[in-house]
């Protein structure tokens, strides 16, 4: 998984450098406006299905591993808009939730568990006057650290059970390359223009109905059909997606005219 989207100065969580660190209730989203898809974990499927469309991203199957499409042009993502409010009533992956804290190895040296826990020192909601504590006077963590840090190792479960699941997938050789192609009105008297996305790869449904009835019933005692038809289902909202941006262009449209 692409672990530093968002961080620009991530270091190890220190009790002693972060002991008056605090963190303001920031009332955006503005960090995550220029990621146009981010790591999804299996176990986020069923939700992130309503809203999103969850696809299979890599260089090839064997390596892939599952994002959810936030845009359709570099650098944007169509459900956050300019003043980083992400849209409303719309599944916010723990990917984004978990900012500005992270779990990651360890720098070379030292010693205890493999993983630690990091926070990004450029985020604009850390503070020493203003915002919850992540220390107590004592130096234990208070409430909101042992929520974020409860919430890292919940995430990393997830990733974990993601990676078995993308194994079990690829030795059934479940994934195929998928070239998706969106046609897109002209806008403002342009001309009409198509997208390609390319590099993503989506379950072989004839595969899967094709699969024997020992691995079916494997499938289904794991929870691996829920996970493989909640991402099938979420591909309409590929469509949806393209909606978003048809009103983002046509609002951009729109501000040009009026400047000019």
């Amino acid at each position: 998984m692409a672990e530093v989207i968002f961080y620009e100065r991530p270091v190890p969580l220190n009790r002693a450098e972060h002991k008056d660190l605090r963190l303001k209730g920031m009332p955006g989203m503005k960090f995550a406006m220029n990621a146009h898809s981010v790591p999804l974990t299996g176990t986020e499927f069923a939700l992130a299905a309503r809203d999103l469309a969850i696809v299979f991203a890599g260089a090839d199957a064997n390596n892939a591993g599952p994002i959810a499409l936030l845009g359709l042009r570099e650098n944007e993502n169509l459900y956050v808009d300019a003043e980083g409010q992400w849209a409303a009533n719309t599944y916010i992956p723990a990917f984004v939730r978990r900012y500005p804290f992270i779990l990651a190895e360890k720098p070379e040296g030292q010693q205890g568990e493999e993983l630690t826990v990091f926070l990004d020192e450029q985020y604009e909601g850390f503070d020493k006057v203003v915002g919850e504590r992540l220390f107590k006077e004592d130096g234990t963590d208070t409430e909101l650290l042992t929520n974020a840090v409860n919430f890292l190792g919940e995430f990393q479960q997830g990733v974990a059970r993601t990676r078995w699941f993308m194994q079990v997938l690829n030795s059934h050789e479940l994934l195929e390359p998928r070239n998706i192609q969106l046609q897109k009105p002209a806008v403002a008297g342009g001309d009409p223009k198509s997208i390609s996305l390319n590099g993503v790869f989506v379950v072989n449904e004839e595969k899967l109905r094709t699969l024997d009835e020992k691995t079916a019933h494997e499938f289904a005692r794991e929870g691996v059909f829920g996970w493989i038809y909640a991402h099938l289902l979420s591909l309409t909202n590929i469509d949806r997606l393209a909606q978003r941006l048809d009103a983002r262009e046509q609002a951009e449209a729109a501000s040009g005219a009026t400047k000019n």
